[in-house]
């Protein structure tokens, strides 16, 4: 089987780099030799294992590939590539988390019964893809949640182990090359929304895209909601989280309290992990390295492998069109809410604010007031009993208009 790779990058590179080294055991495994013949790079690079052009034309005009592995990265170039070569009728695989979030519905039509593999986009050489398809296809999935960024897991394990500020962490991972040089794709959970958006779309079909969920970032957090996680037995977490309710399912990605001692909490630096709850299974927790060029690689060829045993059968997402849930509104979102203020140090501030979460339905669960820094500003943490997204919300509008309130107030959901 001859395969050509589209992104001759660290993973592209890779990928040439196994199928070569590792050629006698994967002929083993699917019964024939898988060779890359040639590769698209940016620029023409000495020592590449593999020939290499700079032109995508002198790739697809060839009638001798079989499949095309595309690694280009980006989503309107790739998605228009990856069209091109489902329609003249060759299989692909892709590790690009954002084409798929934006057109894997549209691939899939495309695509219909040919191989379409894309293990590598979520959860690097974790098999979740895999997982979710086959060996939990009989379960009810009641909720999926995903440390699905190992960059912004990195930061808060950091932040949490070490005592320091949210840019003092990105800096050391920047320079042990865990953070790009512009790492908000990460750090504002973009990366994280793609890969959950394709989870979502094996386990309930849903045709959501990013603009369509609640996404937020991790760069608000600072060293006192560290402290104040501790203090209550809380590890914080960026999580991704699929939830059914009823026949319709809540999805979000964005940092979370959950209880320390939960199997997803203890999973520290650059490592993914995906809990999965099913109504037959309970709940299991797939773990392992999110990223980096061998492990995405070992996901890749894996795909490969399974298109060289004739393994893909039925439609690429493994979720029949004739049923499907229905996205949650963001509003609708129910769940228990961490709050941190700082307020004016003078009487009536705390009744005040008991008050206002009184008006607007929310009821004060835990509470607790961090030792002054100095002698006019106090600093308030409360969690809250489960209450509605839209209610909270427009607490914090109120308390934003407030005199008493110094700085904009911080808001974390937390997570059972």
């Amino acid at each position: 089987m001859r395969i050509a790779i589209l992104g001759y990058g660290v993973v592209g590179s890779a990928v040439a780099k196994a199928l070569i080294e590792n050629d006698k055991i994967i002929r083993a495994r699917c019964g024939e030799n898988i060779i890359p013949v040639i590769a698209l790079a940016r620029k023409n690079k000495k020592n590449a294992l593999i020939p290499i052009t700079t032109n995508i034309d002198e790739i697809l005009q060839r009638d001798d590939i079989d499949v095309f592995v595309e690694l280009m990265g980006g989503i309107e170039i790739p998605f228009q590539i990856v069209s091109q070569i489902l329609k003249k009728k060759k299989p692909v695989v892709s590790a690009n988390k954002a084409m798929l979030a934006y057109y894997r519905y549209e691939l899939e039509n495309l695509a219909k019964n040919l191989a379409f593999g894309y293990e590598a986009s979520v959860g690097g050489g974790i098999p979740i893809i895999k997982i979710l398809k086959e060996g939990l296809s009989a379960n009810n999935i009641l909720s999926i949640k995903g440390i699905l960024n190992g960059t912004s897991n990195y930061i808060l394990s950091a932040m949490n182990t070490k005592g320091i500020q949210f840019y003092d962490a990105l800096k050391t991972a920047q320079e042990l090359g865990y953070a790009e040089a512009d790492p908000s794709f990460d750090i504002e959970g973009q990366d994280a929304a793609h890969k959950l958006l394709i989870l979502a779309s094996i386990a309930y079909g849903l045709r959501a895209k990013p603009e369509d969920i609640l996404i937020e970032g991790i760069s608000d957090i600072t060293s006192e909601d560290m402290y104040f996680a501790k203090e209550f037995d809380f590890t914080i977490k960026l999580l991704g989280i699929a939830k059914t309710k009823n026949s319709k399912v809540e999805l979000r990605v964005h940092p979370t309290m959950i209880n320390k001692d939960k199997m997803i909490a203890k999973v520290d630096g650059v490592m993914n992990a995906v809990s999965i709850t099913g109504d037959l299974l309970g709940e299991n927790l797939y773990y392992g390295a999110g990223a980096g060029g061998m492990t995405t690689a070992s996901a890749v060829i894996s795909d490969l492998i399974d298109i060289a045993r004739n393994e893909f059968k039925g439609p690429m997402l493994g979720f029949r069109n004739d049923f499907q849930f229905e996205l949650l509104n963001k509003d609708e979102i129910f769940t228990k809410y961490y709050l941190r203020l700082k307020v004016e140090d003078k009487v009536g501030v705390l009744s005040k604010i008991a008050q206002l979460m009184s008006e607007n339905g929310i009821s004060i669960d835990s509470f607790l007031q961090k030792p002054k820094q100095d002698e006019i500003h106090s600093t308030l943490f409360f969690t809250t009993h489960s209450t509605f997204e839209k209610d909270i919300k427009n607490l914090l509008l109120i308390l934003e208009k407030q005199d008493f309130i110094k700085g904009k107030p911080f808001m974390m959901r937390i997570e059972e």
